[in-house]
């Protein structure tokens, strides 16, 4: 099914997606997108349907065509303090905010979501497989927080998160059993099953909050119709 431009077309109109939320470890990260009107490109869809050379090849033509993108995130102990649903929507409300053009109205991917402002909004189950501008900014989120992840898989490779993401595969979960967890943990989060003993309580030898820092808690750009 062809993906639908817009909700409507009286004003700009931003779509929302995050990307991290299930994850063991690792920010959750969000995405705001706002799209020209005649934006189309045929390899756009939810971004979990995508391979990961096409969700890299369309994040450039994003950013390069979007009206106006930005991406957020809020950190593992932030999640820890508020809970990750709080936590993604409110990544989402800093993307929101970073926007050059600010929006008129807002599509949400999924079923929850806080009010931004005044801003009118719609909340679309699995809507990044039924709006562009949703598509567009789960694209996003995914793409730089792959990213983000990567680079931490640099400082602890034992946690496979350059493959895993921070996702609690069986990989992951044995690493974190074997070697404890590292401040890029979520303490809130059951990290391993119930009743299976692990040192969850010794923090790996080179994890600080401020030793990995790469300065792009936030992104934004934007591209003005001529």
């Amino acid at each position: 099914m062809a993906l639908l431009s817009f909700h409507q077309t009286d004003c700009p109109e931003a779509g929302c997606d995050e990307a991290g939320r299930g994850c063991l470890a690792g920010p959750v990260f969000a995405a705001a997108v706002i799209l020209p009107i005649d934006f189309y490109h045929p390899l756009l869809n939810d971004s979990k349907q995508m391979s990961e050379r096409q969700r890299n090849e369309l994040r450039g033509i994003i950013e390069s065509e979007a009206m106006a993108w930005a991406v957020a995130r809020l950190d593992p102990l932030e999640i820890d303090r508020i809970n990750i649903l709080k936590a993604s929507i409110g990544a989402m409300h800093k993307a929101l905010d970073e926007l050059s053009t600010p929006p008129g109205f807002i599509l949400i991917d999924g079923n929850r979501f806080y009010p931004y402002h005044r801003t009118p909004h719609l909340t679309v189950v699995k809507g990044d497989g039924k709006y562009a501008s949703i598509a567009a900014a789960s694209v996003l989120a995914k793409t730089h927080r792959d990213e983000w992840m990567e680079h931490l898989d640099l400082h602890f490779p034992a946690y496979g998160w350059r493959q895993n993401k921070g996702y609690p595969t069986q990989s992951h979960r044995e690493a974190i059993r074997l070697y404890g967890i590292t401040a890029h943990h979520r303490r809130s989060f059951q990290l391993l099953p119930r009743g299976n003993r692990a040192c969850c309580f010794r923090i790996y030898p080179n994890a600080t909050s401020t030793q990995v820092s790469f300065g792009f808690s936030q992104f934004c750009c934007a591209k003005y119709p001529r």
